[in-house]
């Protein structure tokens, strides 16, 4: 899944769930794109930090909010 796909879905989760901050919502993505998008998501964050063990569920979320903060750029 590229980046980009990972924003939309990221969006229309969060249109589905308004009341839930983004770490929430990147929860529950994860949960939805089950455990081959959860490993895939996990391996990317592991080589990102530059680490080789970590848990996957939290480490996927991790990468669904790296790359959301990454794209919406550094704040004013």
């Amino acid at each position: 899944m590229t980046d980009e796909e990972l924003v939309v879905e990221l969006a229309l989760t969060r249109l589905d769930h308004p009341g839930l901050d983004l770490e929430e919502v990147a929860a529950l993505l994860v949960r939805r794109l089950g455990p081959d998008n959860m490993l895939e998501f996990a391996a990317r964050n592991l080589a990102t930090r530059g680490e080789l063990r970590a848990a996957v569920f939290p480490a996927a979320v991790e990468h669904v909010l790296r790359v959301m903060l990454t794209l919406r750029g550094p704040s004013d």
